[in-house]
C-alpha cells in the first residue's frame, strides 16, 4: 500500500519539491526498513567424508553432539537480530561425500533455492595433499549441478554481477564510519539490489574467473592437526605457506571466503558464524582479516588479490608457488601396515601320510622332512619311530625286529576306509588285504613286550630309549 503524510500537499510555491523530498524518504524507509529476517536462506555444505562437516555443523548450531547420516542431511540454525528482537531459522543442507550421493544436491540447490543459498566447501588439513584437488572436485560439481538447473539467463547474470558488486563494495573494518553504530548496515539489503552497471574490469587479475553468482566459503577444518605434521610429517613453514598461497589463489577465483577453524580447540568456530550470518542477513561484522596464526587464517571475500598472496612466496626456499601441488605436498608412505593372518591350509591326511611312509620306509627324502617323534604322533599310535627295510604296495616284507608290524600299521592307516576305522582296504591290484586293527594292536603290542624285554642301551640326552633295531619309542604314547 502506497505510504502518504499530511505534508504532500502544499499551497506554497515549492509544493512539488517538497512533495518529491517526503515522497523519496518515505519510499525509501518503505524499501530499506528493517525488514524480517528472511526464512528461506540456506546453506549447502559439500565436501570429501571425513572432512568435518557435521562437526563444523553442529559448532555452528552450537550443540556438542552430532550424529552423523547419509545421502542428504538437513539441519538447522537458530538466528537472532538482537538489534530487532527478530530470529528465524537458517537451513543447512550437507551433502554425502559418496558420489553416488551427488544427484541429491537437485533436492537442496534448485531454480527456487539458488538466489538464496550459500555454498560452503570443506576440506581437512588431516589430509592437506589432497585439499586442492577436492575444491576443485566439488567445485565441478556445484558448476554441472547448476548448468541443469533450469535459471533465466538475465537472471543468472544478476547474481554474477551481484557477486562482482560485493567483491568491489568490501571495506576494511576501521576504513567505514562509524562502525559501531547499530543503525550501520553495510550490506543489509545488498542481496536485494542487481547488479546493473557493474566494471568487471575493475576486479584485480585471477579474481571471480569462475564467477557461479553464489557465495562461497572454504573452510579448511581441523586445523590442530598441523602439529602431528610438523613432528610426524616433517611439515615447515614453508610447505604450510605453499598450501595456503594455492587455497586463497582458489578463493579469489571462485569469489571465495578462507576459513582455517578447529573443532577441538574452538578456533574461529564462532568467527564463521558471525561472517555467515553477516553474509547472509547483513549482521554487522567487523574483524578484519587474519594471516598470521598458521592454523586460524581468516580472509573475508573482497580482501585478497594476488599482490598480497606473493607475500607467502618470501618463505618459500626448497619449493617455487608455481610448482605442481602434489609434488611438494606429497601423500606420506609411511603408513600403518594392516596385519592380515595368512591362510593356512591344511594338508590332506592321506597326501601326508603318504609322504611320511615314503621318507621313514627307504623311498627318497622329502625335503625339509625330518621324521622324529613328534611327527610320529600325527598318527593314531604316535610315539613309534620305525624304519622298515622296504614297502611294496599292500605286500609287506617283514623282516627282523618287528619292521613288517610297523609297516602294516602305516598301510592300514593309508588305505583305511573314510567312515570305516576298522576296515583295511586291498590295495589297487586286488591283492590279499592288510591286517584289521585289532589285529595290528595286538601284533605292535607284542612287538613293544619283546623289544622292553631287551636290555636297553644308554638313554641319550633327548629322553628318548633307542634299541638295537633302530626304533624309537615311548611307553606313554602306547
Amino acid at each position: 500500500m502506497p505510504l502518504t503524510n499530511e505534508h504532500s500537499t502544499t499551497t506554497d510555491g515549492n509544493g512539488e519539491e517538497n512533495t518529491n523530498l517526503w515522497q523519496s524518504i518515505l519510499n525509501d524507509v518503505q524499501k530499506h526498513g528493517n525488514p524480517k529476517l528472511n526464512p528461506n536462506k540456506q546453506i549447502v555444505v559439500l565436501g570429501d567424508n571425513e572432512s568435518g562437516k557435521t562437526t563444523m555443523v553442529a559448532k555452528l548450531q552450537g550443540i556438542e553432539n552430532s550424529s552423523k547420516g547419509s545421502g542428504l542431511e538437513y539441519a538447522y540454525i537458530n538466528v537472532r537480530d538482537d538489534y530487532r528482537d527478530d530470529h528465524t531459522r537458517l537451513s543447512v543442507w550437507v551433502l554425502d561425500g559418496d558420489p553416488a550421493h551427488a544427484d541429491l544436491l537437485k533436492f537442496a540447490l534448485n531454480e527456487e533455492t539458488f538466489q538464496d543459498t550459500l555454498i560452503i566447501l570443506t576440506v581437512s588439513m588431516t589430509t592437506p595433499w589432497g585439499i586442492l584437488e577436492q575444491l576443485q572436485h566439488w567445485a565441478s560439481v556445484l558448476a554441472d549441478h547448476l548448468d541443469k538447473l533450469k535459471l533465466d539467463i538475465d537472471f543468472r547474470q544478476n547474481r554474477k554481477q551481484l557477486i562482482i558488486k560485493k567483491w568491489l563494495e568490501y571495506i576494511e573494518p576501521g576504513d567505514e564510519l562509524d562502525p559501531a553504530s547499530p543503525m550501520k548496515r553495510s550490506s543489509r539489503n545488498l542481496g536485494d539490489d542487481d547488479g546493473d552497471d557493474i566494471d568487471s574490469s575493475a576486479l584485480p587479475d585471477g579474481t571471480l574467473t569462475c564467477n557461479l553468482g553464489l557465495d562461497i566459503v572454504v573452510v579448511v577444518t581441523k586445523t590442530d592437526y598441523i602439529q602431528t605434521l610438523e613432528k610426524e610429517h616433517d611439515y615447515r613453514d614453508e610447505h604450510l605457506d605453499f598450501m595456503q598461497q594455492w587455497i586463497r589463489k582458489f578463493c579469489i577465483q571462485y569469489g571465495a571466503a578462507l576459513f582455517y577453524t578447529s573443532a577441538k580447540e574452538d578456533k574461529n568456530c564462532d568467527l564463521l558464524y558471525k561472517y555467515l550470518t553477516h553474509r547472509i542477513y547483513g549482521f554487522p561484522f567487523h574483524t578484519p582479516a587474519l594471516v598470521v596464526e598458521k592454523d586460524a587464517v581468516f580472509i573475508p571475500a573482497g580482501w585478497d588479490n594476488l599482490k598480497k598472496i606473493s607475500i607467502l612466496y618470501e618463505n618459500m626456499h626448497s619449493c617455487k608457488p608455481e610448482d605442481y601441488y602434489r609434488d611438494v605436498i606429497v601423500q606420506p608412505t609411511t603408513r600403518k601396515a594392516i596385519n592380515r593372518e595368512t591362510e593356512l591350509v591344511a594338508e590332506d591326511e592321506q597326501t601326508f601320510l603318504a609322504r611320511l611312509q615314503q621318507n621313514s620306509f627307504g623311498g627318497p627324502a622329502v625335503p625339509g622332512i625330518r621324521i622324529n617323534e613328534t611327527a610320529m604322533r600325527q598318527g593314531p599310535m604316535g610315539g613309534i619311530q620305525a624304519s622298515p627295510r622296504k614297502l611294496d604296495g599292500s605286500k609287506v616284507v617283514n623282516s627282523p625286529g618287528g619292521e613288517g608290524v610297523l609297516a602294516n600299521f602305516f598301510n592300514s592307516l593309508l588305505y583305511k576306509k573314510t567312515g570305516s576305522p576298522n576296515t583295511s582296504l586291498a590295495n589297487k591290484s586286488g591283492a590279499e588285504s592288510l591286517p584289521d586293527k585289532a589285529t595290528m594292536r595286538s601284533d605292535a603290542q607284542a612287538e613293544l613286550d619283546r623289544l622292553a624285554r631287551k636290555k636297553p642301551a644308554a638313554p641319550p640326552s633327548t629322553g628318548s630309549t633307542p634299541n638295537s633295531s633302530g626304533v624309537d619309542f615311548d611307553a606313554s604314547d602306547c
